[in-house]
């Protein structure tokens, strides 16, 4: 049988990064994408014949009290209900705080399984069991797994769990277990949810994998995002196909400027060739330009070159997230006494090696636009390590200026 494993959909957690856009055509799309990316999923689920989908987890995004969240999902779900395709789900740490998870009615084809103990929902018809538990309270922090029921034969089990693995230290540690508890349940596969990566835990006769998120939200979020086709048969190992359903992808641009001739060159380099590979969805980029070129004494005003890659990244329908320069000139090209260039990294080193003093240096702006700067994301002149690099930063953009002069 096929069926879809979805994760996390996060329905209306806002994408970070866009206060700047206000309410701009492009603006509504990204503030849109987590829904449109649902959307995205019930067309791959009928487009793909599937015969089911399982969502282990995180459908909503928290507390959220907003019903028209709910309302959003309960359509989707119609949808797949007119095709008379079952959906399977359980709540994972998100969900488990949400009053629409609670109170919403579903419709008939979907099916939510217990959050006190492991379920298993046999559907004949397909020859389909889906065993699963969900979370009854944000912080599950014991293995479930070794109360899963036993694999039914003769049928395709899929196994639901909302968990962090044992191993993975980047994610909250909830409902922890090892990838052998997983196997050695014997599933046809088990689709779990919590991780925003795609990838595989377990692979060969007993697949487990992480579907990731529909729609990435952050930077730390990037590239492609969606769902797993997955074909399956009692007894066999099953086929994994990746489906790419984003609406919007973060991406993080690095641009290397040596042998590049003038900043028109770096500015195409750095979001053209990503957003045509994107198409037709938008990108929320982070944009780093480094390396030793001629290129650089055209890169020193960080004003200049972040409004005209805001320029470009406009006519090729992308948002500009934050942009680092770390150029600099070629080896032997500055015209200037080398003493006074070896003073000015002195002094750079100097400074990001006293703590104390950048942030002295650092107070008035603090006082003045400290909060603005840390509300919009952009900047926190607290930080120590970042205030360290904007003194390196700020070495390299004027050894940059003296060669260009």
């Amino acid at each position: 049988m096929r069926f879809v494993h979805a994760a996390d959909l996060h329905l209306d957690s806002p994408l970070r990064g866009l206060s700047r856009l206000g309410d701009s055509e492009l603006a509504a799309t990204l503030r849109a994408a987590t829904r449109r990316a649902c959307e995205n999923l019930v067309d791959a689920v009928v487009d793909s014949r599937a015969e089911a989908l399982v969502l282990p987890g995180d459908v909503y995004d928290g507390d959220w009290k907003d019903y028209a969240t709910g309302a959003f999902f309960v359509r989707q779900l119609s949808r797949l209900h007119d095709e008379g395709i079952p959906v399977f789900l359980i709540s994972g740490n998100h969900d488990a705080e949400s009053e629409i998870t609670r109170s919403l009615r579903l419709p008939p084809n979907t099916h939510r399984l217990s959050v006190d103990a492991p379920e298993t929902v046999v559907d004949e018809d397909r020859g389909l069991a889906v065993h699963g538990q969900g979370f009854a309270r944000r912080a599950v922090l014991e293995n479930l797994v070794p109360a899963y029921p036993d694999r039914i034969p003769g049928l395709v089990n899929v196994g639901m769990l909302h968990t962090s693995v044992q191993g993975d230290d980047r994610h909250d540690t909830y409902a922890p277990c090892r990838p052998e508890d997983l196997s050695g349940c014997g599933y046809e596969y088990f689709a779990l949810g919590h991780v925003h990566e795609q990838r595989a835990v377990c692979e060969g006769p007993h697949p487990a994998w992480f579907s990731g998120n529909l729609q990435g939200r952050h930077p730390q979020e990037r590239g492609a995002k969606g769902a797993l086709l997955v074909d399956a048969t009692p007894g066999r190992w099953a086929a994994v196909t990746p489906l790419v359903l984003d609406v919007a992808r973060w991406e993080l641009v690095e641009v290397d400027i040596t042998g590049l001739g003038g900043a028109d060159e770096v500015y195409e380099a750095a979001l053209r060739e990503r957003c045509a590979a994107a198409a037709p969805r938008a990108v929320v980029a982070q944009v780093t330009l480094y390396g030793a070129g001629a290129a650089a004494a055209d890169l020193t005003s960080a004003e200049g070159v972040r409004t005209e890659l805001e320029l470009l990244a406009e006519r090729c329908g992308a948002v500009l997230e934050k942009v680092r320069n770390r150029t600099r000139p070629p080896a032997g090209a500055l015209a200037v006494d080398p003493e006074l260039t070896a003073a000015v990294s002195a002094a750079a080193a100097g400074l990001a090696a006293e703590p104390d003093r950048i942030r002295e240096l650092a107070a008035p702006l603090e006082r003045e636009v400290g909060r603005r700067l840390r509300e919009a994301g952009l900047l926190d002149l607290r930080d120590d390590e970042r205030l360290a690099a904007l003194a390196r930063q700020a070495e390299q953009q004027l050894l940059a200026r003296m060669a260009g002069s």
